[in-house]
Formats: C-alpha cells, sequence, structure tokens
C-alpha cells in the first residue's frame, strides 16, 4: 500500500465542554427553581410573621374583653384570694367590713380593685403593710383615675372628706393608687387599684 491510498487527515479539536456531558439547562427549568426557591423562602418568613401579627391582635382583644366582662360585672363581694392579695400587694387588714374586689389582665397590665371599710387602727395596718403611713396621704386629693373610677362605678363625692397617696414600687412589682375616705375617723372606707405592668 502506498502513502497516497491513505490521506493525511488533519487532527480536529474536541468540541467544547459543557460540563461533563449534561445537556444545557432549559431556562423553563431554571425559572421553575427558582420560582419554588422564592416561594419556600416567603413562606418561611411569612406564615410566622402572620402568625405573631394575628396572636398579638388576639391577646390585645381578649385582654379588652376580660377587662368589659369584669367591669360589666362589677366588683364581687368577697375577699380576694391570699394569692391575689399577695401578688398586688393589698394587705387588707383581718377586721376590714364590706370587702369588694376584682381582677383585670391584659397584655398592658394587670389590676386588682379593692374597696374595704376598716378602724382608725385597720387603717394604719393596711399602710405599714404597703410600706408606707397615714403620712403620706394628701389631704383633698383623690389618687384613682378617671378611667379606673369608670371601670368601677365608684363614686368620690365632694361633700366627703378625702385623703389618697401612690404607693410606687420598682418594676415588677405593682404601684397602688390609694384614696380613702375619712369623713368618719374611725371607720374608714379605703379604695386601692393596684397595677402590675410587666
Amino acid at each position: 500500500m502506498i502513502a497516497a491510498e491513505h490521506p493525511v487527515v488533519p487532527h480536529q479539536s474536541d468540541p467544547p465542554d459543557d460540563g461533563g456531558g449534561k445537556p444545557p439547562e432549559d431556562r423553563r427549568q431554571v425559572f421553575k427553581r427558582r420560582f419554588v426557591t422564592a416561594t419556600i423562602i416567603v413562606l418561611l418568613i411569612g406564615i410566622p410573621a402572620g402568625y405573631l401579627l394575628i396572636s398579638a391582635s388576639q391577646s390585645r382583644r381578649s385582654g379588652k374583653d376580660k377587662e368589659a366582662e369584669a367591669a360589666a360585672q362589677g366588683l364581687r363581694e368577697d375577699w380576694p384570694s391570699r394569692m391575689q392579695r399577695r401578688i398586688f400587694e393589698i394587705p387588707i387588714p383581718g377586721n376590714a367590713i364590706g370587702v369588694q374586689y376584682y381582677e383585670t389582665n391584659n397584655w398592658k397590665a394587670s389590676r386588682m380593685y379593692a374597696k374595704f371599710r376598716t378602724t382608725s387602727a385597720g387603717l394604719d395596718r393596711f399602710l405599714t403593710g404597703l410600706g408606707t403611713g397615714r403620712a403620706a396621704l394628701e389631704p383633698g386629693a383623690i389618687d384613682i383615675s378617671d378611667r379606673d373610677i369608670k371601670i368601677t362605678g365608684w363614686y368620690f363625692g365632694a361633700n366627703d372628706y378625702w385623703a389618697s397617696t401612690t404607693h410606687t414600687n420598682k418594676k415588677p412589682r405593682p404601684t397602688q393608687n390609694i384614696t380613702v375616705n375619712m369623713t368618719d375617723p374611725a371607720s374608714p372606707v379605703v379604695y386601692v387599684v393596684s397595677a402590675a405592668t410587666p
């Protein structure tokens, strides 16, 4: 065989590398993958955020509903439990009569409203138990807010002799607004709003 029968074929270069033999990705597949990824991210962030908003709204509404329900029921003719008295720091003296109370709770604050009649010595024991004294009572003042008056239905007449004080504690301990009807000094009537805020 002679050389003419076997022509020399020039060496051709290899085809360009296309990623190990895999076909190029279709644009639709790329879009689909990105869409699925974006959807998952939105769901992972959006669902918990939405849940938190709904939960906060329900909590607010529930607190307002409970407060309205308590206001509708009015003060209960009974003693608050020992635990309630301890939590709200309302040391009602043992000789108190006509004790009334109720408690409200919402996301902003928890309040205990209490009213009772006691003796002059009982008033001193009550104030001492709070960490204050009769000298802190400001004559002619009413330290119960209009909001609390509206909720309780308490009436502070102009013809009675009133004295008040606000006993402030460091959080999370409650703060007490105290107003006393001193018209009959031997038998004062005490009004207390004890509020605890987070």
